[in-house]
């Protein structure tokens, strides 16, 4: 069983960067494939980025690829989301999951959620 907290959401100005993390408990965090989602106010969770449990492969929704980058930290059970060049449609609630083992694309195929931490992009 795995817990999940995001944090380093806030505002930001349209071009600006953002940093989150998503801190996990569980020893066997390591065993996890992790993936960042989000959610625009009235819109279906959608697909940003997943990364293996080895941090060996990454993929990337069309939307952020090039501008966003996904890693993660095993000794500290933590994944990250690095953020630039972030643009008003980025503006969601962003949510980190994970899953055992093999990463997913789909929100359906991940078990464990965080509550989510909010990042708005101004014009």
């Amino acid at each position: 069983q795995v817990q999940l907290v995001e944090s380093g959401g806030g505002l930001v100005q349209a071009g600006g960067s953002l940093r989150l993390s998503c801190a996990a408990s569980g020893r066997s965090f390591s065993s996890y494939a992790m993936g960042w989602f989000r959610a625009a106010p009235g819109k279906e969770r959608e697909f940003v980025a997943a990364i293996s449990w080895n941090g060996g492969s990454t993929y990337y929704a069309d939307s952020v690829k090039g501008r966003f980058t996904i890693s993660r930290d095993n000794a500290k059970n933590t994944v990250y989301l690095q953020m630039i060049s972030l643009k008003p449609e980025d503006t969601a609630v962003y949510y980190c999951a994970a899953r055992y083992p093999a990463l997913g694309f789909s929100h359906h195929e991940y078990d464990h959620w965080g509550q989510g931490t909010q990042v708005t992009v101004s014009s």
